[in-house]
C-alpha cells in the first residue's frame, strides 16, 4: 500500500467522493485518506474461473491472474462508513444488496453503513468477471472471510481500548461494548489514530449460515427508490464536460471488406468529425441526431463472400463439427452403450435442434470515452471490466496501467456483455476528435453485431428395460457446448460427448449457456423413454435418480403443482423437467393449452421447485427464479435469429419476438433453504428446464412431440 500508483477518482460516483473535485488524481495512500483514517482490512486474494462460451474458455487476458501481493477489500473509516471493493459489476441482479449483507452479517454492522465500489479497475481488485453463476459462491463466500477478519481485529483493538479481554466484548450496530456494560465505542472512533492499514493474516470465525441474522433474509434492495423512480443511472446515462457523440458505419454484411467510401457530405455537417481506419469509419457530432445523419450521409460500398443462411444451417454444423468430440470434463464415457442398448427393450433415436437467440438486453452496449494525454478512462456496460482493460490495451498498443474501466451498473447483460466492442470503439472516436466521447449501440445493431447465443444439432440414442431402468445413453452436442451436458440419472452406460463446430454467425456465454439446450434434449427424450415402457414421468424419472437432492427438488415441485391430482385432456397437458447446473437444482413443472385445430399454444401454470444450498435473500431469489422462468418462454417458444447470406433478417424488437406480458403464465415458486450447504449462484439454472416442461406438457396435450427450439415460433404444426 506504499506505491504511488495514480487513481483518478470520478467526483458523482461515489458518496464518500463528495469532496474531491472531478477528475482529482491521487495516489493510492491519498485514496485512503481521503476516506478518513481507519481500518484497512487486507485478505489474500483467491482464484477466480473461466467462462465457458460456446467455445474456448476466456482469459482475461494481459494481467487476466490474480496478483499474488495482498489487495484492498475494505475499509473503515473514522465516521463508521465501510467501503467493500469487488470487481464484480451490477448488472440487475442486485448483487450490489448480497453482497452488502455478507459483510453486514460479518460486522455486525448496519447495512446503510456499507458501501460497495464495484468494477473499477482502478480502485478495486482484479476480476475474472461477473458471470457463471460465480459471484455468490465466490465473492459473497471472500466476503464473509473478509467481514469475519474485520471483526476479529476490530475487537483486537477494542480489547486494548478498554484494556479488558476481548471474550467480554460484543460487537453489534456498529459498536463495541463492553458485555453488561454502559461503556461503548463505535467501530469509527476506535479505528481513529490508527494505522492506515492494519494487515490481518487469519480469517475469522465465519458465522455458520445457521447463525445468519443479516444474510439469509429479504432485506430490501439497495437504493431500491432509484431504480423505480428512474433516478438510477446507468452505463448509457454518462456524460462527461465537452463530450460528444459517436456513431459507427456498419458493413451490409458479415465479414465484408470496405471497397470505397465518400465522406464530404457527412464531413460537411456542422460539428462533424468523421474518422477512418481502415475498413473502421465512424463519426462524431455535438448531438446524437447529428451523428446519426452524419453516417447516414456516407456513401460506402462493401464487398463480401457468400455465406452460410438459416435454412442451411443444422446440416452445415454438423458437416463442419470437430474432431472426435471435446468432452472437457463435463461428458465422459462410462460402460458400453452398445451392450446397454442390447440389454434394451426399447431403443429411441432423436435429433434436437437448437436455434440462435439474442441476449435482448434492455439496454445495449454503451460506452463513454475520455483520453488524458495516453490515459484511458472508459465508462462502459460491461460483464469483464478487467477483461476490457485488456482488449483496450492491446487496441491502442498502450500499457494496462494506462487504461482505466469504470462500469456503471447496466441495464442487463445475460452472459452477452462479455466484450469491449462499445468501448473500444467510443475510444477510437475520442482520440480522433480529441474529446470525450459517447457510443450508445441501437437496437438493430445489438441484434446484428452482438454475439449470439450458440445454435445446435443434438443426437441421442437411449436404451431401455420394460420395467423401466435405462440401460444405455448416448448424447452428442454439436457447437451449443458442454455445460450441463452430463446426465444427472443413474445409467451404467453412457457416451456423452460436446462436439466444437464453425459457426456461421458470431456466438458466445448467454445465460446457463449450452445448459438450456442439454436439459432441453435430454428431459424430452426421457419423456418418450417414460411413454415408451408406459410410466408416469415422474415415478420414471425417481426409479433412475440416486442423487438425493435433485429427488427433493422433484418431488418438491410435482408436489406444489399437484402432479399426481392433476388431470390432463381436451388440449390442456402437463410436463416436468429437472436438472443441475453450478452446484443448484431445479425441476419444473408445466400445464399448457395446446390446439392442433387453431395451433395456438399458451402456458398457463409454471411451478419451480429450486435449491442453491443456503439462501442469502429469498425474496430475491424469488425474483431471480421467476425471471429466469419467464426469459426462458422466449427461447422456448418463439425467439430464433434469422440470417440469409451474412445478414440478419429480423434485427427490430418488432420483428424478433421476445415474451410479453400476455405470454406469462401463473408462476409459482418453490425455495428450498439448505443452510447446511454452502451457497451457490442462482443467475442461471432456473433457466434450463422451464422449455422441456412445456415441451413435455404439449406432447401430453397433442401428442405431437416438438424437437427443436424455438418450438412452436408460427403456431403449433404437426
Amino acid at each position: 500500500m506504499n506505491g504511488t500508483e495514480e487513481f483518478v477518482i470520478e467526483a458523482e460516483r461515489y458518496e464518500f467522493f463528495e469532496s474531491l473535485p472531478y477528475n482529482f488524481a491521487v495516489d493510492r495512500r491519498e485514496f485512503f485518506k481521503r476516506l478518513g483514517c481507519g481500518l484497512v482490512v487486507l485478505c489474500v486474494a483467491m482464484p477466480a474461473l473461466a467462462q465457458e462460451s460456446g467455445g474456448p474458455r476466456r482469459r482475461g487476458g494481459r494481467g487476466g491472474a490474480i496478483p499474488a501481493d495482498i489487495n484492498a477489500w475494505l475499509h473503515i473509516g473514522e465516521n463508521g462508513m465501510v467501503t467493500v471493493f469487488t470487481g464484480k459489476a451490477e448488472l440487475g441482479q442486485n448483487i450490489r444488496t448480497s453482497l452488502t449483507q455478507a459483510v453486514a452479517e460479518e460486522l455486525r454492522a448496519p447495512l446503510a453503513s456499507i458501501k460497495m465500489v464495484m468494477a473499477d479497475t482502478h480502485l478495486t481488485p482484479f476480476d475474472m468477471g461477473t458471470f457463471g453463476s460465480q459471484t455468490t459462491p465466490q465473492m459473497a463466500s471472500r466476503l464473509h472471510k473478509i467481514g469475519a477478519a474485520a471483526r476479529e481485529a476490530l475487537l483486537d483493538l477494542a480489547a486494548d481500548h478498554f484494556k479488558t479481554d476481548r471474550a467480554t466484548l460484543v460487537l453489534s450496530n456498529g459498536k463495541i461494548s463492553k458485555a453488561g456494560g454502559p461503556e461503548s465505542i463505535t467501530v469509527g472512533e476506535l479505528t481513529k489514530g490508527q494505522k492506515l492499514v492494519k494487515s490481518v493474516t487469519h480469517e475469522g470465525s465465519v458465522t455458520p449460515a445457521t447463525d445468519w441474522k443479516i444474510a439469509g433474509t429479504s432485506v430490501a434492495k439497495t437504493d431500491g427508490r432509484d431504480f423505480v423512480t428512474g433516478n438510477h443511472k446507468y452505463s448509457s446515462d454518462t456524460t462527461l464536460p465537452g463530450m460528444l457523440h459517436g456513431r459507427v458505419l456498419r458493413p451490409t454484411a458479415f465479414h465484408a471488406s470496405l471497397a470505397s467510401v465518400g465522406t464530404t457530405a457527412a464531413e460537411a455537417m456542422p460539428g462533424v468529425k468523421v474518422v477512418r481506419d481502415g475498413d473502421f469509419v465512424g463519426v462524431t457530432a455535438p448531438d446524437v441526431l447529428g451523428a446519426e445523419h452524419a453516417v447516414e450521409a456516407i456513401q460506402a460500398k462493401w464487398t463480401a463472400s457468400p455465406q452460410p443462411s438459416g435454412a442451411e444451417l443444422f446440416d452445415y454444423l454438423r458437416k463442419n463439427a470437430s474432431g472426435d468430440g471435446d468432452r472437457r470434463g463435463e461428458g465422459g464415457n462410462d460402460g458400453s452403450t452398445e451392450d446397454g442398448l442390447n440389454a434394451a427393450s426399447h431403443k429411441l433415436q432423436a435429433t434436437y435442434t437448437i436455434a440462435y437467440i439474442a441476449h435482448t438486453p434492455l439496454e445495449p452496449r454503451a460506452a463513454a470515452a475520455s483520453w488524458d494525454g495516453g490515459k484511458l478512462t472508459v465508462w462502459t456496460g460491461s460483464q469483464r471490466p478487467f477483461g476490457v482493460r485488456s482488449e483496450l490495451a492491446d487496441a491502442f498498443g498502450i500499457p494496462l496501467e494506462s487504461v482505466r474501466v469504470i462500469v456503471p451498473d447496466t441495464g442487463a447483460g445475460y452472459g452477452g456483455k462479455h466484450t469491449g466492442e462499445a468501448a473500444i470503439e467510443a475510444a477510437r472516436l475520442a482520440r480522433a476528435a480529441g474529446k470525450p466521447v459517447k457510443l450508445v449501440w441501437t437496437r438493430q445493431e445489438e441484434f446484428t453485431w452482438a454475439y449470439f447465443r450458440p445454435a445446435g444439432v443434438i443426437d441421442v440414442t437411449a436404451g431401455v428395460r420394460d420395467d423401466g431402468t435405462i440401460t444405455a445413453w448416448e448424447f452428442h452436442n454439436y457447437n451449443s457446448g458442454g455445460s450441463g451436458i452430463r446426465s444427472p440419472y443413474d445409467i451404467p452406460n453412457h457416451k456423452v460427448e460436446s462436439h466444437g463446430s464453425k459457426s456461421p454467425l458470431r456466438q458466445g456465454s448467454y445465460r446457463a449457456l449450452a445448459s438450456t439446450a442439454n436439459h432441453f434434449a435430454r428431459e424430452s427424450h426421457m419423456d418418450d423413454l417414460a411413454a415408451a415402457v408406459k410410466m408416469n414421468p415422474l415415478d420414471f424419472r425417481l426409479k433412475n435418480l440416486k442423487d438425493p437432492r435433485l429427488r427433493a427438488i422433484l418431488e418438491a415441485a410435482a408436489e406444489a403443482f399437484g402432479w399426481r391430482a392433476a388431470k390432463s385432456g381436451s388440449g390442456r397437458g402437463l410436463g416436468l423437467a429437472a436438472g443441475t447446473e453450478k452446484g443448484s437444482y431445479i425441476a419444473t413443472c408445466a400445464e399448457v393449452l395446446a390446439d392442433k385445430d387453431s395451433g395456438s399454444v399458451k402456458v398457463i401454470r409454471a411451478v419451480s421447485a429450486f435449491d442453491c444450498g443456503a439462501i442469502v435473500n429469498p425474496n430475491h431469489l424469488k425474483n431471480q427464479v421467476e425471471g429466469a422462468l419467464v426469459m426462458g418462454l422466449g427461447g422456448a417458444l418463439f425467439e430464433a435469429i434469422e440470417f440469409e447470406n451474412g445478414m440478419i433478417t429480423n434485427s427490430l424488437l418488432s420483428e424478433y419476438r421476445v415474451p410479453r406480458f400476455s405470454d406469462v403464465p401463473k408462476i409459482e415458486v418453490v425455495l428450498i433453504d439448505r443452510k447446511d450447504i454452502a451457497s451457490a449462484g442462482a443467475g442461471e439454472t432456473p433457466i434450463v428446464c422451464i422449455a422441456p416442461a412445456i415441451g413435455n406438457a404439449i406432447f401430453n396435450a397433442a401428442n405431437i412431440r416438438l424437437r427443436s427450439m424455438p418450438m412452436v415460433p408460427d403456431g403449433l404444426k404437426s
